[in-house]
């Protein structure tokens, strides 16, 4: 499907009108308000489930930041946090919103931190970096690849701090084997390797109904396409329906996407990707896998991730975490531990070597605060850049998947070839799924993705245009992501 031309800052401020909001965008640094030494950051929160109540609770907790209003279409979503907010300010409670944008408006708000589901990430994003505000966005950036850079591109075009929600990059250790890495200490990594194993049961059948009066649905949907309310969206289950979620690769699975990404010496963009998998174990209303397995050549090294939504044991003692794979047959663990070729008994790291920048120390979000007074992009932790390249290879894992065929299970995949690293990947699937939880294999089919080449330039698929359309999503009438920025 074409795609509309993009949104400029006329027809945003058009959109805007047309919903009783004016905005006031200049797209330069000043266009907020100047944050003095001793000044309060002035941020929003938008999405207030789940880990929005991580985004309240960490900045409640700052000194030296004012939550000063809670965005969410469903206003049953404020209590919770208004008291607590309330008692830090002396009684005075912060103002409430369903509609972001006419929260942008007001030019007092520094920032906004977003846990909105994952269809709003970068349209939120976008018009917050227009609007003259900073942001943190949880992960992953973004729901499509072009969303994605459009929000790199407004960063940058607007001159704001953007921190992505990928908060193991405020990990000390992490940084410091990365440096390790990449200095040689440990040879020539081969495959970096992430892992989704959480339990994930049957979310059911929930039918049509009329959206609950205190969720302005519309606002809700935002740009996803049109469609009846039903009690699987709201509040959790969109996780696994395509026009609002990304499965588990894209939920949980981006973290370990991105520590596996940085662990590489050239973890930029994949050359190729081949995904497979299935919703197994159950039949529900669900429409992303419970069980995937995605193979990705960043040419020097591949990176294979794993999810597994039933029952099942762990891999070098982790269920949710990195693995790193070295060529003479070591192997680092989650949690800093290490096997060597033909071990099963993980040993302490040795001294690692290579600089790690002070900057680590400290928590995520409080990293992003200080980089909003501080206006040094380049001390961000998770530059929306890095989101950006981390969320991409979730969203070409899925696409490969989405654009696959059923075959049964007793037949050898010919897309894996003679990779020897996926065949074992594959063949543990299998038993997780047979012996594991009792399927029978033989009588099943499992989709088998299409192994599509990727240009990290264009940021385009070389051998599928049917892969391409799915780089994007078709317009909604007053929540387009711009094609780009002008």
């Amino acid at each position: 499907m074409a795609r509309r031309s993009g949104s400029n800052r006329r027809q945003f401020l058009q959109t805007s009108a047309a919903f009783g909001a004016l905005f006031t965008i200049s797209g330069t640094k000043s266009s907020g308000r100047v944050i003095g030494a001793n000044d309060r950051v002035r941020i929003a929160c938008a999405g207030l489930n789940g880990r929005g109540s991580a985004h309240v609770g960490a900045y409640n907790g700052m000194s030296d930041v004012d939550i000063v209003c809670l965005v969410d279409p469903d206003t049953r979503t404020y209590a919770k946090h208004l008291s607590s907010i309330a008692e830090k300010k002396g009684g005075a409670a912060p103002q409430t919103a369903q509609d972001i944008r006419k929260v942008l408006e007001d030019k007092n708000i520094d920032a906004v931190s977003i846990a909105t589901p994952n269809h709003w990430h970068c349209l939120m994003t976008i018009w917050a970096c227009q609007a003259g505000k900073d942001v943190y966005c949880e992960k992953p950036l973004s729901h499509t690849v072009h969303e994605g850079r459009v929000a790199v591109d407004a960063a940058r075009k607007y001159d704001r701090i953007v921190q992505h929600g990928t908060q193991r990059r405020s990990s000390k250790t992490w940084a410091q084997i990365a440096a390790a890495v990449k200095t040689g200490q440990f040879g020539q990594l081969v495959v970096s390797r992430g892992l989704c194993y959480k339990p994930r049961k049957s979310i059911g059948e929930k039918p049509v109904t009329a959206a609950p009066a205190e969720i302005d649905f519309n606002l809700w949907l935002g740009p996803a396409p049109e469609q009846p309310h039903h009690g699987n969206l709201v509040h959790y289950n969109w996780h696994w329906f395509w026009d609002f979620g990304n499965g588990d690769i894209g939920n949980q699975g981006v973290h370990q996407f991105d520590v596996a990404r940085w662990m590489m010496p050239n973890g930029v963009l994949p050359k190729s990707v081949v995904s497979l998998g299935g919703r197994f174990g159950y039949t529900d209303q669900g429409q992303t896998p419970n069980t995937q397995m995605s193979v990705l050549d960043y040419g020097d090294c591949k990176l294979v991730f794993e999810v597994r939504g039933l029952s099942t044991g762990d891999y070098y003692g982790n269920k949710v975490g990195n693995t790193l794979h070295f060529a003479d047959g070591t192997t680092i663990a989650e949690g800093g531990k290490l096997y060597r070729k033909g071990s099963d008994k993980p040993e302490k790291l040795p001294s690692l070597q290579g600089e790690v920048a002070e900057q680590y120390e400290g928590n995520h979000f409080r990293n992003f605060v200080d980089c909003v007074r501080s206006r040094k992009r380049e001390e961000l932790h998770a530059d929306v850049l890095e989101g950006h390249l981390s969320s991409v290879p979730c969203h070409l894992s899925n696409i490969s998947y989405r654009l696959g065929e059923q075959v049964p299970f007793n037949a050898k995949t010919k897309a894996l070839g003679d990779d020897a690293v996926a065949l074992e990947t594959f063949a543990r699937l299998e038993e997780h799924l047979g012996q594991g939880n009792g399927l029978k294999l033989d009588d099943m089919q499992y989709r088998l993705g299409k192994t599509l080449t990727f240009d990290a330039a264009t940021e385009k698929f070389t051998n599928s245009d049917e892969a391409n359309a799915l780089l994007t999503r078709a317009p909604r009438a007053g929540f387009t992501v711009p094609e780009k920025l002008v």
